[in-house]
């Protein structure tokens, strides 16, 4: 009999180890539709309740949007709908949290909190992750499963990284831990704060500086630090910004979870870059460049 009740007694802890509750699907959710990189929204930003079967796809049918779908791939919305534009490529492409959901529409199921995004754009670009969802990723996650927060300071002193947590905390953004590059590695999420000549260093940050055929970000920095290129839709330098320019923005490499990048070309830039962390400033923006302390939406307008 002793034998039976501590057999029975490891199962269940056994059990209990190895086993972890499933977060629910379905809850209170969100749905914006835009185009042009988040310039123009079609409508207010719609709230839904998915149902705990419900798909992005799902939600987005039923948010008032007259919606054309080819199985996961979403042709046209409200009448707008993809193939060319003035000659150039352009399509839907949909983000949930913030992170590219290219193939999974149909398939990606909703937990509560998530914000779903449409956006109508040029399709020359690979833009794997953006800001404009925040404080999402980081308050409920990825697929229902929050995932640990890094902070990583590249700063000799931490004023900016200071000022990080700050605002992600105001946003009701908990659980931060700060780390260094070394060990800043694993299913998680990053922020990496600091002068680019220091950023740099890490590998998916240093894709800024190839441009958004390779980053997804409409930015390039060169690799002194010194010079921030705001670039247009197609890939052109329409602006360059000097000393005290800042950027908050948001890449993907390889297989990795999505890196934020709060940078600039010396510490008043990295300043500026870390105070633009709020959901105000950042709402609806692909990524954003600090210019004397205003925020520029990027992509900017060509000339």
């Amino acid at each position: 009999m002793k034998r039976v009740l501590l057999a029975a007694v490891l199962a269940a802890l056994i059990a209990g180890c190895g086993s972890k509750a499933a977060v629910p699907t379905g809850g209170r959710v969100s749905v914006t539709v835009s185009q042009d990189y988040g310039e123009t929204r079609l409508a207010p930003t719609r709230s839904q309740t998915a149902a705990d079967s419900d798909t992005v796809l799902n939600v987005l049918s039923r948010s008032q949007f007259e919606v054309r779908a080819s199985g996961a791939a979403v042709d046209e919305i409200d009448g707008l709908s993809g193939g060319q534009e003035n000659g150039k490529p352009v399509d839907w492409f949909s983000y949930v949290n913030g992170i590219a959901t290219p193939d999974g529409a149909a398939d990606r199921k909703l937990y509560k909190g998530d914000r779903i995004w449409y956006d109508h754009h040029g399709a020359s670009s690979d833009v794997s992750a953006v800001v404009g969802s925040f404080p999402q990723p980081f308050t409920t996650g990825i697929d229902g499963k929050k995932l640990p927060i890094k902070v990583v300071c590249q700063t000799p002193e931490d004023r900016s990284c200071d000022e990080v947590e700050e605002r992600m905390e105001a946003a009701g953004i908990g659980g931060l831990t700060r780390s260094n590059l070394e060990s800043s590695v694993g299913e998680l999420l990053r922020v990496i704060v600091g002068r680019w000549v220091d950023v740099r260093k890490d590998i998916a940050a240093r894709t800024l500086e190839a441009g958004p055929g390779e980053s997804g970000v409409f930015a390039r920095m060169n690799e002194a630090g010194n010079q921030i290129e705001l670039l247009d839709a197609d890939g052109g330098v329409a602006k360059t910004l000097g000393a005290g320019s800042g950027l908050v923005a948001a890449t993907s490499y390889r297989e990795q979870r999505p890196t934020w990048i709060i940078t600039g070309t010396d510490d008043v830039g990295v300043a500026a870059a870390a105070a633009a962390l709020t959901e105000e400033m950042l709402r609806f923006r692909f990524a954003l460049a600090i210019e004397q302390g205003q925020g520029v939406p990027l992509p900017v307008e060509g000339p």
